[in-house]
């Protein structure tokens, strides 16, 4: 899994969240397990 710049990553047993700002090849773990990446959050237009 490649890590992209502005990615934001979550530990699914302790909460830690992780906002990558540098790109990599490498994944993230913490507590033992991959960290699996959030979705963006739709807003409400402006309209």
């Amino acid at each position: 899994m490649a890590l992209k710049i502005g990615k934001r990553y979550r530990c699914e047993q302790c909460g830690t969240e992780v906002l990558v700002t540098k790109s990599s090849d490498s994944d993230l773990a913490c507590c033992a397990g991959a960290m699996q990446q959030l979705t963006p959050k739709k807003t409400a237009s402006a309209d």
